[in-house]
């Protein structure tokens, strides 16, 4: 009998055909962190590198612990039994206050608990708000270069991105260029638009351009969403990292944008604390609002309480001690430290006006024709084997940005990589001293 029933259950396992998502299925080639990881990890024994170690400046993560004062709020969090416990799923009181506090002045208007939804990361927040308002067959504009993420959180809940490129300088090659050179065609945008486009997902400062959107280009950009009445999902994860004279917020430039803005902030560019995994939800329109915070109870019910308890302290004693703006001229100073040898070395880059990224033109670097490449990166961009090159032969982790492209608009980032300067002024310096290797290739 046992053995008959054995045989039943491995006839239907054979014929059982499972049809997963395909948001997360339809491309499993190996993707930029996979291929990059994989690299690096070949890379770092081979004859070129093991005497010395990969500098790694590829994925934003810090090199350096968050500041004193938000590690002692973390530890402090874990001594009490209450704030190890599930939080409310809209966020612990003590994080909205603090979130309160910190953007009523900035919208000019006193928010309430009603107008912030904490989330277990900004990414998280970023999938709740779409998960919250888009359905199966909603378009969803995307800016190209665009954070990864973004596509399948749209294609999750059955959207569809449609992308619309920022047009780089188009002598970047040749000269330094700012991130407000890189600029949306307002034609193109107003094009993208049909009757199903649900949403636009806006990021500034943007990654990986560097680039602050001017209080100029969001109106416009804003203009075409209130006509159209589309969502616009603002990410701002960055919006302490910026170097222009303003950071302009698109929620509060006219009643109309905030009425249709949701805007994602997030304490792990904040306080050099990726790992702590809190993020946020601000908008001044609650209705528009509770449908992410309806999304985020469904997809994790709650973000961990001791971070929150952290962060909620952190950001007091961040405005207290102008802990941000701090920040803001500590990175002026490490940018000012890596692109020194781009300077000296004459390769043309993005000068960033936010983030903790930058852009490299490496038109001008001459890599063997003959070099060994692996059969995947053939089809990949050309930015793909720059990025190989530079880490099997100076040891040095870079980021290829056509990931960050649809194949048919990637030949405007194939000479580009992408370095991350979130790394301490003694890490960069290393980093400098070992791209200056780069003068032989040139």
């Amino acid at each position: 009998m046992l053995n008959r029933l054995t045989q039943k259950v491995a006839m239907s396992t054979k014929t059982t055909k499972i049809v997963p998502n395909l948001a997360l299925t339809q491309n499993l080639t190996k993707d930029v962190w996979s291929l990059t990881n994989e690299a690096a990890a070949s890379a770092a024994n081979n004859a070129q590198n093991k005497d010395r170690d990969l500098v790694n400046l590829g994925q934003g993560f810090f090199s350096y612990s968050p500041p004193d004062f938000a590690l002692q709020e973390a530890k402090k969090a874990l001594d009490s039994p209450l704030t190890n416990q599930y939080a409310p799923t809209k966020g612990r009181a003590s994080l909205l206050n603090s979130l309160i506090n910190f953007y009523s002045p900035l919208y000019k208007t006193q928010l309430k608990a009603e107008n912030v939804q904490v989330t277990t990361g900004a990414n998280e927040g970023i999938l709740s708000a779409l998960v919250g308002l888009v359905n199966p067959g909603d378009e969803v504009i995307v800016f190209e270069p665009f954070f990864d993420q973004y596509i399948s959180n749209i294609q999750i809940p059955g959207g569809k991105p449609t992308y619309v490129p920022l047009h780089p300088p188009k002598d970047m090659s040749e000269r330094v260029t700012s991130g407000t050179e890189w600029r949306v065609d307002y034609e193109e945008l107003r094009k993208a638009v049909t009757p199903k486009t649900k949403a636009l997902i806006l990021n500034t400062p943007h990654n990986p351009v560097g680039k602050v959107f001017t209080r100029e280009e969001l109106l416009k950009i804003g203009e075409i969403c209130v006509e159209n009445n589309i969502v616009i999902i603002s990410d701002e994860v960055y919006e302490h990292l910026y170097f222009t004279a303003e950071f302009p917020r698109i929620a509060t430039l006219t009643p109309e944008l905030g009425q249709i803005t949701v805007t994602v902030g997030s304490a792990g560019k904040s306080f050099a604390a990726t790992g702590w995994r809190v993020g946020w939800v601000v908008s001044q329109n609650p209705e528009l609002l509770k449908y992410v915070s309806m999304a985020h109870t469904r997809i994790c019910f709650s973000t961990p309480s001791p971070s929150q308890e952290a962060c909620a302290n952190s950001i007091e004693i961040a405005s207290q001690k102008n802990y941000f703006e701090n920040m803001r001229q500590e990175y002026i100073h490490k940018f000012k430290i890596f692109t020194s040898v781009f300077d000296e070395l004459g390769l043309p880059y993005t000068k960033p006006e936010g983030t903790y990224f930058v852009l490299v033109d490496f038109s001008k670097v001459k890599i063997p024709e003959d070099y060994p490449f692996p059969q995947e990166l053939l089809s990949k961009g050309k930015d793909f084997r720059i990025s190989y090159w530079l880490i099997n032969e100076l040891g040095v982790v870079a980021i290829p940005p056509t990931e960050f492209y649809i194949p048919e608009h990637e030949k405007a980032a194939e000479n580009l990589l992408r370095f991350a300067v979130c790394k301490s002024d003694e890490y960069l310096e290393g980093a400098v001293e070992r791209l200056k290797l780069l003068k032989d290739y040139i």
